[in-house]
């Protein structure tokens, strides 16, 4: 058995040195993969062929960061990207894939610290620049914008044609260090001259209707990811609730418009700030799932409208009251009991 893996070791890095056309010898961080533009014609099925080159070296680059980042989490990947690449590679069709999305989560030196590498690549990708964006909640805007300007920089200066992620990877694990430093030095500078305040910020986002189930769970999945409380009212007017930090509801406001959500708004934005745990400042303890139901149990369904008397009961108890006028309009009123 080691014998057999060995084996397969090295022919592994036997492609990886042809494709590269370097020597063998050739240290590790000085390898460029490198490949000649495809022939693009006016024709479809030329074009066709130049796409599934370009899809398969993504897959080729997908594969080897797996390889160098084989631990749960470290990659996250919609599971039904890669075999949708695959099917258009083998049978074509009329409409391209869907583009490749992933993010590795990179080790930089700093404990309990990673930096997320967010990638979204083109069709034509490596031919066509793809779109890399450095976060983590270890750094301020500031610092996260200088990171990502100097990537940027990096990765542009690569030749044209060049399998840019790893080399996206490694620019990170050598550069990231210095900004986490200075964002802890200047945490530890603030706390010794004055009581450390902690900010949350609530968003309060409206929509004509929320209904299908696709969209729930991405609303779900991305509060869950970023550590928002609130919640979702479905239904017929919809209504959702995060809050968290700053960066993080801005974040899921970014990812819950895309591609094309139209009747949706942010009718309000509050930011507390307290001394002690952010935490203590939260309405809500988890991300809730509500639907008051007006006209029975009858299933969500385009002419499902809400119960916003109920709705109002649900603000009171949770010392948001004000927020019925600032959604709906009008001043909301709760029946005497």
């Amino acid at each position: 058995m080691a014998g057999g893996a060995s084996s397969s070791h090295a022919a592994v890095q036997s492609v990886c040195r042809f494709l590269r056309a370097e020597p063998a010898d050739a240290p590790q961080t000085s390898r460029r993969f490198r490949f000649p533009p495809p022939v693009v014609t006016c024709e479809r099925g030329a074009m066709a062929a130049a796409v599934r080159d370009c899809l398969e070296l993504q897959l080729l680059e997908l594969e080897m960061l797996l390889s160098m980042f084989p631990k749960k989490g470290e990659i996250s990947l919609d599971g039904a990207a890669v075999p949708a690449l695959q099917r258009y590679m083998r049978d074509g069709g009329q409409f391209l894939p869907p583009r490749l999305e992933y993010s590795v989560a990179v080790d930089v030196g700093e404990p309990e610290v990673k930096v997320e590498l967010q990638v979204q690549l083109p069709h034509m990708y490596p031919h066509v620049a793809p779109q890399l964006f450095a976060r983590s909640n270890a750094l301020h805007r500031q610092q996260q914008l200088q990171l990502n300007t100097l990537l940027a920089s990096h990765i542009s200066s690569l030749d044209s044609g060049e399998l840019c992620v790893c080399e996206a990877v490694r620019w990170l694990k050598e550069n990231s260090l210095p900004y986490l430093e200075n964002n802890k030095a200047s945490a530890d500078s603030v706390s010794k001259e004055a009581v450390v305040k902690e900010t949350i910020q609530r968003m309060w986002i409206y929509s004509h209707h929320i209904y299908r189930q696709e969209l729930r769970k991405k609303i779900f999945e991305c509060a869950k990811k970023l550590n928002l409380t609130g919640f979702c009212l479905t239904g017929k007017p919809g209504v959702i609730c995060v809050e968290g930090g700053r960066e993080n509801c801005e974040e899921f406001w970014r990812v819950i418009r895309y591609p094309n959500w139209k009747h949706i708004s942010c009718k309000h934005v509050e930011t507390v700030e307290a001394e002690g745990s952010a935490d203590n400042l939260r309405l809500f303890r988890t991300f809730e799932d509500l639907q008051f139901q007006a006209h029975g149990d009858y299933g969500l369904r385009n002419d499902y409208h809400m119960d916003l008397g109920q709705f109002l009961e649900f603000l009171k108890q949770h010392q948001s009251e004000h927020v019925f006028q600032i959604l709906f309009g009008v001043e909301g009123k709760l029946a005497d009991k």
